[in-house]
């Protein structure tokens, strides 16, 4: 499970404006229209050819829970990809994004201050350019770490230095023991 991109995942998701397919059949027929064939869904999802064309006809109406999650997180992937660019887009230009965290934070600063880890929970409204660098980053197929180094630099700069009104020695912070990450657009 990757926190950072499926929580960024979420929150375009949060966009839609209609429901995604929920039962297999209809879920399976969906794919089967966006990549033109059974052979690629059931490529795709690692099942037979023989198996998609029954779920397609709703002679199995059942899947079992491994290929139910990979049939979910495929049609969520693909669904509505012109309201996912466009919230992307907006997050991107003009709102920004809102990251909810609760994990251990601490920073490098110079000896004699207080920099150590503690944990807490931020409510932190990023400006567009953070959800960009995000968003870019995610697309060219960044990992959780590289989308969790962007994320700590973002609160660094935006939470702990103030938009550079304070702690301006701040070297690096430090965002570990995720309990609970949230995005919204």
């Amino acid at each position: 499970m990757t926190m950072f991109g499926d929580g960024l995942d979420q929150a375009v998701q949060k966009a839609f404006t209609r429901p995604a397919p929920k039962s297999a059949g209809a879920r399976m027929r969906y794919l089967v229209k966006q990549l033109g064939g059974t052979r690629a869904v059931a490529q795709m999802l690692r099942i037979s050819q023989r198996t998609v064309e029954r779920y397609v006809k709703d002679q199995i109406k059942k899947p079992r829970p491994d290929l139910a999650a990979r049939l979910e997180r495929e049609v969520n992937k693909r669904w509505q990809p012109q309201i996912r660019a466009k919230a992307r887009e907006k997050a991107a230009t003009t709102t920004g994004i809102v990251i909810d965290a609760r994990a251990r934070m601490g920073y490098t600063a110079p000896i004699g201050s207080t920099d150590q880890d503690r944990i807490r929970h931020l409510t932190v409204a990023l400006p567009p350019h953070h959800a960009a660098r995000l968003f870019d980053a995610q697309e060219q197929g960044a990992g959780d770490d590289r989308l969790k180094e962007i994320t700590a630099e973002a609160l660094k700069e935006v939470y702990f230095q103030d938009g550079g009104r304070r702690a301006g020695s701040l070297e690096e912070v430090r965002f570990t023991d995720i309990e609970h990450l949230e995005f919204g657009l």
